[in-house]
């Protein structure tokens, strides 16, 4: 039996680069509280993703809620709202309803999966106090929609950045955009410390607020406000160091696997892989798929086909935010009045793509799905 493809296999560096800095960790036993591999590591990010004001933090998900804490400060309320996407992982939802706010979902565009800027809008009342965007699977949000919705109504505006490390819009950094950006560095993200996450702000003052919010609240022996522990380690920050060196050669490996599905996809029928934003240049962190109502599989059959042939596809996301428990009582997760939402979480699919994923294993992806295609068949029949 041939090895199993996973969707996604992480990005480790050589291990002779990082021993010399685990090293130095051993040497001056200096393991965390903004060590010298941690300030390296941020001083360094906010360079190469050009976000002056970032902050690293122990996970995306402390990240976001950290951006939400400073975002709104007192006006935290427990019938305060935030308006979101229902199609993004849980932390996105949690996050918001751990800050003691009620997730309001406004539907998705069935262009690029984001939020859209309309029903963003018609979702916000006088108990609205800021917008969580997503930039899902790293496609970049309408940003100047958004940006305009949020200042009309004099709301906050934070992007989880989360799948969107090193994307650009028309050469800027997603990181520019809103007044938060988060980004996680988990193990499954093409920039990965093992686990990590950072916040970018637009405000200088609300970079100083972050970091007091991660250490617990203290600035200079004072504890004027509630924080948590959300500081990243040395040896996540080491870890960070080098695989930053080979960030852009694994950009180029996912980019050539994505370039390879993409061609392929063009001559099946009936799966539709989701389209590049213009004057983006993306991560290729995902390559999520659409299975569409004239391919012969349905979207389960066809992941239950791969994985007879070992190939681990993912139903990302399924089942939407909106339809689990925590959520599914609200208002706004009501299936009507998210219907593009829930049409993509049945059809989408994320194949495997990852930097060292080879041509013969890109072959076994395509491969089961040529051949469903080939034969035909009744759908709900596999």
């Amino acid at each position: 039996m041939a090895e199993p493809i996973l969707v996604t296999r992480p990005y480790l560096p050589p291990l002779s680069e990082l021993l010399p800095k685990l090293e130095h960790i051993w040497e001056t036993r200096w393991l965390s509280n903004c060590g010298p591999c941690h300030e390296e590591l941020e001083a360094r990010l906010r360079v190469f993703l050009g976000a002056l004001n970032l902050s690293l933090v122990v996970n995306g998900m402390s990240a976001l809620e950290a951006a939400i804490h400073v975002a709104l400060g007192e006006e935290r309320e427990p019938d305060g709202e935030i308006v979101t996407t229902p199609y993004s992982f849980a932390a996105t939802a949690h996050a918001v309803k751990r800050s003691g706010m009620v997730p309001v979902f406004a539907d998705v565009r069935p262009s690029d999966l984001n939020v859209n800027p309309e029903r963003v809008e018609a979702a916000i009342t006088p108990r609205t106090r800021a917008i969580v965007a997503v930039h899902c699977y790293g496609n970049p949000c309408d940003v100047e929609a958004l940006e305009a919705i949020a200042r009309r109504h004099r709301l906050k505006l934070i992007y989880d950045a989360a799948h969107a490390f090193g994307v650009t819009l028309r050469g800027r950094s997603l990181l520019a955009f809103g007044d938060f950006a988060t980004l996680s560095f988990h193990a499954t993200k093409c920039f990965n410390t093992f686990e990590g996450g950072a916040v970018a702000c637009r405000a200088p003052e609300d970079r100083r607020r972050i970091e007091r919010y991660r250490n617990f609240g203290i600035e200079d022996e004072l504890i004027p406000d509630v924080g948590t522990n959300a500081k990243m380690n040395e040896f996540n920050a080491a870890v960070g160091l080098v695989q930053l060196d080979h960030f852009q050669e694994v950009r180029a490996l996912r980019a050539e696997v994505d370039r390879h599905y993409r061609e392929a996809f063009a001559e099946i029928a009936g799966i539709e892989p989701l389209a590049s934003v213009p004057d983006a240049a993306p991560s290729h962190a995902y390559f999520p798929v659409l299975v569409g109502d004239d391919f012969p599989l349905t979207r389960d059959e066809l992941v239950e086909r791969l994985g007879a042939d070992g190939v681990h596809a993912r139903r990302y996301f399924h089942p939407l935010l909106s339809n689990l428990a925590p959520y599914r009582g609200l208002h706004s997760a009501a299936p009507e009045n998210l219907p593009v939402a829930n049409r993509a979480a049945e059809r989408v699919i994320c194949l495997p793509i990852y930097p060292d994923l080879s041509q013969a294993d890109q072959q076994r992806v395509l491969d089961p799905i040529r051949a469903a295609c080939a034969l035909g068949g009744v759908r709900g029949a596999a």
